[in-house]
């Protein structure tokens, strides 16, 4: 399959003044949110991008178009917009202060059982279930990884440009880990986590990188389009990464 870059959208004023911004219209990067975004572009600069695939809304949109922007000129892209990849739809929990939702029942809920929370109905925002909203996210990284390979061959480079509990879910499900237990997955603003599927399974390659060297899958990429990657791991762990510029990723063996 093809190989999946999760970026968290950068930082917004929501996010420090501690709101839960979910679909809340016209929320775009603050000043740091969009130096951040500017800092994952120029990581990825070295990697060539099939395609930025974003949520719709302001805060991940502008991320995106900081990725493409840092791309070269002679290098095109695809830009897209998906949403199954949107933030978790709040409800009536859509832009209230997360001190205050802390007291609110259904918070010890959120973070012991997610599988079990709906988040309640509001005349003005969507709501949906968590598990509803875990579905719908890891079915599009599915769909897309698969219609990016048919497109680019297997070893392309892909960007999904998403929300920090969406992120959370979608590494979820290629760990193996149930959704209960989702809250001890960090994924912090801007930060990139990596995952390679392959016919047998998945294999998370990095997570909440929020570090500052390039990351330069090219020695990834070269190995799993060459030589595919059956799903079996190396046992014992491997030798690890052998410099060719794959960052420290190493394909499953074949």
């Amino acid at each position: 399959m093809a190989i999946c870059v999760l970026v968290r959208h950068g930082r917004t004023q929501a996010n420090a003044d501690g709101v839960l911004a979910g679909w809340s219209p016209g929320l775009g990067l603050d000043d740091t949110g969009a130096q951040q975004a500017r800092r994952v572009g120029e990581r990825l600069a070295a990697t060539p991008l099939a395609a930025v695939v974003a949520s719709p809304l302001q805060r991940c949109q502008e991320t995106a178009a900081a990725l493409l922007a840092a791309q070269p000129a002679d290098r095109a892209v695809d830009r897209h917009t998906e949403d199954g990849l949107g933030e978790a739809r709040y409800g009536a929990w859509t832009g209230r202060p997360l001190k205050e939702l802390a007291d609110d029942p259904l918070w010890r809920a959120v973070q012991d059982e997610p599988s079990s929370v709906t988040f309640p109905a509001d005349d003005d925002f969507a709501h949906e279930s968590m598990a509803d909203m875990a579905d719908r996210a890891v079915r599009a990284v599915a769909r897309w990884d698969a219609q990016i390979e048919s497109e680019h061959g297997p070893g392309a480079v892909w960007v999904a440009v998403s929300h920090g509990d969406v992120i959370k879910a979608i590494l979820a499900d290629a760990l193996a880990t149930r959704l209960d237990d989702f809250q001890r997955i960090v994924v912090d603003p801007a930060s990139i986590s990596l995952v390679h599927r392959t016919a047998a399974r998945p294999f998370v390659l990095r997570t909440n990188d929020t570090g500052s060297d390039p990351l330069d899958l090219s020695g990834l990429v070269a190995r799993v389009s060459s030589e595919g990657a059956s799903g079996d791991a190396d046992v014992g762990g491997g030798a690890g990464h052998g410099g060719g510029g794959d960052s420290g990723c190493r394909p499953p063996r074949t």
